[in-house]
């Protein structure tokens, strides 16, 4: 997977057709030309990056199918970089969809126009189209990862984002290997043609997944997959450390390997004290770095992913099916018919999931920023699932009973149509035409937000009906903001996995039930050694409290990285404000920037 990159004239072997791979590979020589240029003259590293979109047929599960798929390959290629590098990465969208791509986790100071987000940071690339996108990792170290930010195509869009030291040097003993473990979903059906159904039915998605994946491929455990299971070869006694990525739909994930235990050294790219555990929980859009010592009796292992489905078996629908992949000792005599499999939590396992969650804990460096004590902005944000009426175009949407929708503070965020917000916040609008920076610090009342009695009681019906609108939080450059985020058990409770673009934070405390801003719950902080993440996930009818400095200019987008909530509105912003000096301004758009 790793060879899969595409760079200079190497960078269109996978092109179909044959003008268009020689204009590409005339385009690659040129610019790859002016990247050494640029970096001889401001000795600044330039990694450049092609990233081809187009359709891919591909077969799994008995069937040949059509996806969308980068430099043909699934998942895509893994970036390498190192912490300092400037990246420039050119996406040509030859697919039949509207595209953008996310760098999920690089904070993008000065290069808000690089993020991704559909209508957030910008317009798509429409089909036929290209973008650049420039961006520069710094004091960035670790696994992060890209994929697709338009409809639901990061099911299949997506590839791992390396960081590595500039010096090389890691806070733990040198590994013999590193290996991206990608976790991934696949549905039999177009993933598109699933999230239109969703909405013109004005539901959350009813066509589960048909199977997980472990870098692309199924396992063993599903039909006609004898020959799609990825296979990681061992030597006894060396070490390895395992990039492993949620990149999975709408589920988070249990991940093991029999025989096998880890140490956690780092999670979202961010350094934690050592860990050591059987077993990985991990939510989409979160990274987890474990090192792994081949110390089994030298043989053949699976390494397993399942479902954590927090709401249970009496929750909605989830995909129940297991992914493997094969851990075989190099030169072991002993290769059973079947691999020796790990024995996995229950599906709705909630006391092992916080255990993982809770435990972990960011190491301190010398370079590490410390917590922030002074706070200027403090939010309570209570979130989930709600109703509104359905929309016109909603033609199979069920009127007496209205349309699922999800909230923050009771907003559902809209996307705009015209001009992405942070566009329209570059040249101030902000007047209602676009959006409004009035997102309200608090919900409109305050209620027991975990009592399963909202789906029931009459009286409590009206808590359940949510207010569309696009409406940002603006703060100040350099604010220090506070949020606690209270998961609700409106319409159904679940763990709901939260991203923030632009920014990490620090993880002061996570609980169940409702929050409770007592003397005592503040002192539970953990103002120290947090771990710091930019995907949070919050637990089932339970809450988290985390910090951040907003310390980069722009529109930053705070979502549910279960994709099917976000299309609903679990989603708001946050309008940071210019600071006072020039490196604390949003710089303009590039020249190449799409527009609607």
């Amino acid at each position: 997977m790793d060879d899969q990159l595409i760079k200079g004239n190497k960078s269109i072997e996978a092109m179909g057709r044959q003008l268009t791979l020689v204009l590409v590979s005339l385009l690659c020589v040129a610019l790859a030309a002016d990247a050494a240029v640029v970096e001889r003259i401001f000795h600044v590293p330039i990694i450049l990056f092609f990233l081809i979109v187009k359709n891919l047929t591909i077969s799994r599960l008995c069937e040949r199918r059509v996806i969308t798929a980068v430099n043909g390959s699934l998942p895509g290629p893994t970036l390498k970089v190192s912490e300092g590098d400037t990246v420039v990465v050119h996406v040509i969208n030859d697919s039949p969809y509207n595209i953008t791509i996310h760098w999920h986790g690089i904070f993008q100071k000065r290069s808000a126009w690089a993020d991704g987000p559909n209508m957030i940071t910008q317009c798509p690339i429409v089909p036929g189209n290209k973008y650049v996108y420039k961006f520069n990792v710094t004091e960035q170290e670790g696994t992060l990862w890209w994929h697709a930010h338009a409809s639901s195509l990061r099911a299949t869009v997506y590839g791992a984002l390396v960081i590595r030291p500039r010096n090389a040097s890691y806070p733990f003993p040198k590994p013999y290997r590193e290996v991206p473990i990608l976790l991934g979903e696949w549905w039999n059906a177009n993933v598109v043609d699933v999230e239109t159904q969703a909405f013109l039915s004005g539901g959350s998605l009813s066509n589960v997944s048909d199977a997980f994946t472990i870098n692309g491929r199924p396992g063993h455990l599903y039909k006609c997959s004898k020959n799609h299971a990825y296979e990681l070869e061992v030597v006894a006694g060396e070490t390895y450390l395992l990039r492993i990525i949620n990149s999975a739909v709408n589920n988070q994930l249990f991940f093991k390997i029999a025989s096998h235990s880890f140490t956690v050294v780092a999670v979202d790219a961010s350094y934690t004290n050592p860990y050591h555990t059987d077993v990985v929980v991990i939510a989409p859009g979160q990274t987890v770095d474990a090192l792994m010592i081949a110390d089994a009796p030298p043989s053949s292992y699976y390494m397993a992913a399942r479902a954590y489905a927090s709401a249970g078996l009496d929750g909605p629908p989830f995909d129940n099916t297991t992914t493997t992949a094969i851990v075989r000792y190099a030169n072991s005599s002993n290769r059973p018919l079947r691999p020796s499999m790990p024995s996995m939590p229950a599906f709705d396992d909630t006391r092992t999931a916080h255990r993982f969650y809770t435990n972990l804990t960011g190491l301190l460096r010398p370079e590490t920023p410390a917590v922030p004590l002074h706070v200027d902005e403090r939010m309570f944000v209570a979130f989930g699932l709600g109703v509104s009426p359905c929309e016109p175009s909603q033609v199979l949407c069920n009127r007496s009973r209205g349309a699922i929708t999800a909230s923050m503070n009771n907003v559902s965020f809209q996307f705009p149509a015209s001009i992405s917000l942070l566009e329209a916040h570059y040249n101030g609008l902000d007047d209602g035409a676009v959006y409004t920076s009035d997102f309200p610090d608090n919900p409109p009342v305050m209620f027991d937000f975990t009592d399963a009695k909202l789906n029931t009681d009459p009286t409590l019906t009206a808590l359940l009906y949510t207010e569309k609108g696009t409406r940002v939080k603006k703060v100040k450059y350099g604010a220090t903001v506070e949020v606690v985020l209270q998961n609700t058990a409106m319409i159904g409770a679940e763990n709901h996995p939260l991203h923030l673009h632009g920014f990490n934070f620090f993880v002061l405390a996570q609980g169940f039930g409702n929050y409770n801003n007592a003397t005592a719950a503040r002192d539970g902080y953990n103002l120290v050694d947090p771990q710091v993440r930019n995907t949070i996930a919050v637990p089932l009818r339970g809450w988290a409290v985390i910090r951040f400095v907003a310390n980069n200019p722009g529109v930053w987008i705070m979502h549910c990285h279960l994709e099917q909530h976000l299309p609903l509105g679990l989603a708001m912003a946050f309008e940071v404000e210019d600071g006072t000096t020039p490196e604390s301004v949003l710089p303009p758009p590039p020249s190449d920037f799409p527009t609607c």
